[in-house]
């Protein structure tokens, strides 16, 4: 460290300032890996990574297993760490007890906090954080949702009989956002916020995030999430959830990844890998319904066929999760790169022009 860096440490005001290469904010950061590979590599692009402290938003239409996927989450947290806790606000009292227990969760580890409005969550949330919450301390934080929370204005709007619109909502949201995302950070906290969407009014309509930018500006992922009935000739046997990321610090923006959710079985925790799998080569259609794994050494194709139903197995993937390359096709496709330079002078003036016309 020079001179110069170690007078401004001695004399800055902020006790945790350091060299950024030994910064804990980046050196010494959780890395939660869910029981779903698939949702692993929406998270971070690995099918064996994780999420760690910051804003995760999931967002979209009712029914689409928002909560379901917010479950998941808490549980791989409670799961790893256990001595943490989960600090729950809830305002559509639609996750009951019945669904912590289906997931696996203690809901002796979960404070369950009721809210009433935007400005009740702003301050419970931020006394929690300035107050009562330290580094080291292992808390997952989970809002249920605030998509249709009012403000207290439009409380008191209705219980007056007043008829104004409210043009305070979306500044609260993004006031409360603003507030707890740097303490996300230097608590090491993760925080997974629920949310509608809207649809747009152009001729070509697309799905944005309820609550303004506030939100958009916070969040490390945003995923606006999409649904598909999984059917066959004996009925409909339960969804396949598409995570469309609609914001992402790890995998490349607009990526789509499937998730199936059967209604007697759950989450399919293999689910999404038969699609990676057929597109990197690893496993091949020999035939209409049929599907044979492949050696990628030697590109000789296994004779062994399995039906769809028969590769939501550990047997069927356990050989092919052990192949780095496999891991390697995933991070390729959906990873950002780590080296986001400007790779020439034609890309840096394009850039310029592109802030000109903005301004």
């Amino acid at each position: 460290m020079s001179e110069l860096l170690k007078r401004l440490k001695a004399n800055s005001t902020i006790k945790e300032s350091c060299v950024l290469k030994d910064s804990i904010y980046f050196t010494d950061k959780d890395e939660i890996s869910t029981e779903v590979y698939a949702y692993n590599v929406a998270l971070t692009g690995s099918l064996t990574g994780g999420f760690g402290p910051g804003l995760n938003v999931l967002a979209g239409p009712s029914k689409n297993f928002k909560t379901g996927f917010m479950l998941l989450m808490i549980k791989a947290y409670l799961d790893k760490y256990k001595d943490a806790v989960c600090l729950f606000y809830d305002s559509e009292f639609g996750a009951p007890q019945g669904y912590f227990a289906s997931m696996g969760i203690d809901t002796n580890r979960v404070m369950h906090t009721p809210i009433m409005n935007i400005e009740e969550l702003r301050h419970d949330l931020s006394v929690q954080l300035e107050k009562n919450i330290k580094r080291g301390d292992k808390v997952f934080i989970a809002v249920d949702s605030v998509g249709n929370l009012a403000s207290k204005k439009e409380v008191d709007d209705a219980i007056e009989g007043s008829n104004k619109a409210d043009m305070t909502r979306a500044k609260v949201l993004k006031s409360m956002f603003r507030i707890v995302t740097p303490y996300l950070t230097k608590h090491d906290i993760p925080m997974v916020v629920i949310n509608h969407t809207y649809k747009t009014l152009e001729m070509f309509s697309k799905d944005v995030v309820s609550g303004g930018t506030g939100v958009y500006y916070s969040a490390n992922n945003i995923f606006i999430m999409g649904r598909q009935q999984d059917k066959d000739t004996s009925g409909l046997n339960g969804f396949n959830f598409v995570i469309n990321a609609e914001k992402s610090r790890a995998i490349k923006e607009k990526s789509k990844i499937l998730i199936n959710v059967n209604f007697e079985t759950g989450i399919n925790k293999y689910s999404g890998l038969l699609e990676m799998a057929l597109e990197s080569g690893h496993v091949i259609k020999p035939k209409q319904g049929w599907y044979s794994k492949v050696d990628m050494e030697t590109g000789e194709v296994f004779p062994e066929k399995y039906r769809e139903k028969d590769t939501s197995t550990k047997q069927f993937w356990e050989s092919i999760l052990a192949d780095q390359t496999f891991h390697k096709w995933v991070e390729d496709k959906y990873k950002l790169p780590e080296n986001m330079e400007v790779q020439d002078e034609v890309l840096a003036s394009e850039v310029e022009l592109l802030l000109e016309n903005e301004e």
